[in-house]
């Protein structure tokens, strides 16, 4: 009996991981994507783009066997989450609190991506490293020409996925009319292992515990600005943004870390609440290719490797005698996400909504509530279990 293919197209952090596990399981997979850029990096330059990963994301990465094999000194944990209002209200989530040693670890995504195309080759997965351009039937075509067969193909090409447009899976997009701006930080004071978040109501300010270097402390920036003052910013120059970015972090933050310093070249991306019909005959989507929601709970990439968990569990589990593109299976894949999904899109989106609003009660009773959530120990443990994935 001929075994059967799956392809994975993508090749991030979800498309490695997918192809990765489906491997690990016996599954007979390659993989379709340009692979992504490696930039050289010194012993204290980091990649720009950090991930906060969740203690289920960590189980996922030490199933796959790749959490070991990342660099120690690149990994930070996240012991305790300070939240502040634009007004008095806070709240301080700390691990201990829910008898845990860490809430979350910040790992750059060229780290993750390292150790996990490491994997990808120790395992001798095969790796056509073009862009997929179409599908004929259950064919995938790719910009060489090439053809390749599948029984099922996995889009985790990303926000914009060439994949979910070519099987036409519903997809909706809402632009939320702000932008992500990174950038890593010096900083005077340590961090602790602390992540420290700002609500100004007109941005979201998180600065996220990073290693020391030669030149000190260090936190990673994930700003949410409206577009126009972040399209300013991005359009000055970087003597004039570096001058003008620690003026403005220095009064959103109050000076919880002393003085900041940029010490990176800040890049800028759109945010957007996405969600899609995740599923196809034949065709899963997983990650940014079936759902986008705003960052500012850190929890996009542990949404998508969440995906990968419960795609590589529901295809291990199938009935023999039905086919990995099988579109029962399939579903039974999207509604076990269907929950953590709309859950996440919903708190998220909720939060951003109410501390967008200005009117004068709403900011009295958002701040009153965080308060009240700060002196109730038990609805801070389902929080800290909720983010753990």
């Amino acid at each position: 009996m001929k075994k059967e293919k799956i392809l994975v197209c993508g090749s991030g952090i979800a498309g490695l991981a997918t192809a990765l596990g489906l491997a690990r399981s016996g599954f007979e997979v390659e993989l379709l994507g340009p692979p992504p850029a490696a930039p050289k990096l010194s012993v204290d330059d980091y990649h720009p783009r950090v991930y906060a990963i969740s203690v289920g994301s960590r189980r996922l990465l030490e199933s796959l066997g790749v959490w070991p094999m990342m660099e120690s000194r690149r990994v930070t944990p996240v012991e305790a989450m300070e939240v502040h209002g634009d007004a008095a209200g806070m709240v301080m989530l700390h691990a201990w609190q829910a008898t845990q040693d860490t809430l979350a670890w910040i790992v750059e995504s060229g780290e993750m991506e390292r150790v996990l195309q490491q994997a990808i080759q120790v395992y001798g997965i095969r790796w056509w490293k073009e862009k997929f351009t179409h599908l004929e039937g259950k064919v995938a075509c790719t910009e060489t020409g090439r053809r390749l067969p599948f029984d099922l193909l996995v889009g985790a090409d990303g926000a914009r996925s060439p994949v979910r447009k070519a099987a036409g899976i519903f997809h909706r997009s809402r632009p939320y009319g702000d932008t992500g701006v990174v950038a890593h930080l010096d900083t005077e004071l340590p961090h602790q292992n602390v992540a420290v978040q700002w609500f100004t109501g007109d941005s979201i300010l998180a600065l996220l515990p990073m290693p020391d270097t030669a030149d000190g402390h260090q936190v990673s920036m994930v700003w949410s600005l409206p577009e126009r003052a972040a399209a300013d910013l991005m359009g000055m120059e970087p003597q004039a943004r570096a001058a003008f970015l620690e003026t403005r972090l220095a009064a959103t933050s109050g000076g919880r870390f002393g003085r900041l310093r940029v010490r990176s070249q800040p890049f800028a991306f759109p945010l957007f609440l996405e969600n899609s019909g995740m599923v196809a005959p034949g065709v899963a989507l997983v990650s940014d290719a079936a759902h986008r929601v705003h960052p500012l709970a850190g929890q996009g990439l542990n949404l998508g490797l969440g995906d990968v968990r419960e795609l590589l569990r529901v295809l291990t589990a199938k009935e023999e005698f039905r086919s990995v593109g099988d579109e029962r299976v399939l579903k039974r894949y999207r509604r076990a996400r269907v929950q953590p999904i709309l859950a996440m899109s919903v708190a998220t989106d909720g939060l951003h909504r109410l501390f967008a609003s200005q009117a004068a009660p709403v900011v009295a009773v958002r701040n009153l509530g965080m308060q009240a959530v700060d002196r109730l120990p038990m609805l801070k443990r389902f929080l800290i279990g909720g983010a753990a994935g």
